[in-house]
């Protein structure tokens, strides 16, 4: 059963103060509900989210599960800017992923069905992930950096020949988590 729903709430301040804009759903431009693009703080009450620090779901992408963020380095944010959220769809419990060297599937792969924290670790001994197939229910996180840092990509079921099919900056991808959907 498809699960792509929950909520999550905005504040211009730090500490959950200021100004508040409450989401239940996609949201195209935060501008459009009379709330500008600074937000320092956000909770989510339901649901797995992915935010873009401008409007249209354009920019850096920052994946948020359910809890509080009370200042945007929380959630690895370089600035107080977020001008678009949509939640991340939900299809059940089969996560599978696979990553591949070269576009459009070709080169060395690996397949996971769980986090990792550090591709090289796993036998991954290329420095780039160019192209992904997303098996199953889940949705996945593909973070620049080891240990679930940095730049953050979503994709959700589907395949991605390229890089750029999932709004990366580049193929250099070095962690990978499962997007979890608590309520």
């Amino acid at each position: 059963m498809s699960q792509c729903s929950g909520k999550i709430s905005f504040y211009e301040g730090k500490f959950f103060t200021g100004r508040k804009l409450e989401v239940s759903g996609v949201c195209d431009n935060f501008q459009d509900r009379a709330f500008m693009n600074r937000v320092n703080s956000i909770c989510v009450q339901s649901g797995a989210w992915i935010c873009f620090d401008h409007p249209d779901f354009r920019g850096q992408q920052y994946v948020l599960d359910h809890g509080e963020y009370p200042d945007f380095y929380r959630w690895n944010g370089h600035n107080d800017h977020m001008g678009s959220c949509r939640p991340i769809g939900m299809h059940g419990q089969h996560y599978r992923i696979e990553i591949f060297e070269g576009s459009h599937f070709s080169g060395h792969r690996l397949e996971f069905s769980e986090d990792c924290s550090f591709l090289q670790g796993r036998g991954w001994n290329k420095n780039r992930v160019n192209a992904v197939k997303v098996y199953g229910d889940g949705a996945w996180v593909l973070y620049e950096e080891p240990n679930y840092r940095g730049r953050m990509y979503v994709v959700e079921r589907g395949e991605y020949r390229s890089f750029n099919e999932w709004q990366a900056h580049s193929a250099n991808i070095q962690s990978i988590r499962r997007v979890v959907n608590y309520f």
